[in-house]
């Protein structure tokens, strides 16, 4: 009877750990400081290509998309 609900929780720690990381699994991000704008340094991902500004590090999940107008 317990033998479920164990699996159950076990599936879900799985998913959740598995999820974690994905919105950045594929962003690259590269520090640009030519690009830099005062205190905020530029980084550019390499992998789809979005460029963000920040004052603390690099972005922590992809940006692509963001700066595109929607309709």
């Amino acid at each position: 009877m317990i033998l479920p609900f164990i699996i159950v929780i076990v599936f879900v720690i799985v998913l959740i750990f598995a999820r974690r990381n994905a919105p950045t699994r594929d962003c690259r991000w590269r520090e640009d400081r030519t690009g830099d704008k005062g205190a905020l340094r530029k980084y550019h991902c390499v992998a789809c290509g979005a460029e963000a500004y920040r004052s603390e590090g690099p972005p922590d999940r992809c940006l692509k998309g963001l700066d595109t107008p929607r309709l």
